[in-house]
């Protein structure tokens, strides 16, 4: 009977220590997961910082669809001039997006820019790439901040 319970007691000891171990390389293993949850899985092409400032180099050929919310786009920044157009309102919009030009769409880091490039290239469109604005300005990119303008003052009516 003691053999058989030193036999448990050193397969549990056993597999306290895998746990141990599997718990320790989980940090080490959370960069490759990191990595895995940024593939690119879109037809549209992803920029860097090189892409971009080559097309920004020609403002006439280009036009920057942003499809963050404005929110994103006060706290994060964007390009100096882009027409901004949420993800849901795309396909709504297409009538307003020239066709004559190359598209760079941008989001926080590409992926829905990337969606919404895969989108329009199928309705027609010219995209020329992908790129996130915190991506490109992690790369030595400077990126243009939307200040709000102040409230109002409140303005008091006169009673009769």
């Amino acid at each position: 009977m003691k053999y058989h319970k030193s036999v448990l007691a050193a397969t549990l000891l056993s597999l306290g220590v895998c746990a141990a171990f599997a718990q320790q390389a989980s940090p080490a293993a959370s960069p490759g997961a990191a990595a895995a949850a940024d593939v690119w899985k879109y037809k549209t092409k992803r920029l860097d910082r090189a892409g971009v400032d080559a097309l920004l180099a020609k403002p006439q050929k280009l036009v920057v669809i942003d499809v963050r919310r404005p929110d994103e786009l006060t706290a994060k920044g964007s390009f100096p001039v882009y027409l901004n157009i949420q993800v849901k309102e795309v396909e709504k919009s297409l009538a307003y997006i020239p066709k004559d030009r190359a598209i760079l769409t941008v989001s926080n880091h590409a992926h829905r820019a990337g969606a919404v490039g895969d989108l329009l290239t199928s309705k027609g469109f010219k995209v020329a790439g992908a790129t996130g604005s915190e991506d490109y300005e992690a790369q030595g990119g400077t990126v243009t901040r939307v200040v709000p303008p102040p409230p109002k003052p409140a303005t008091v009516s006169a009673a009769p």
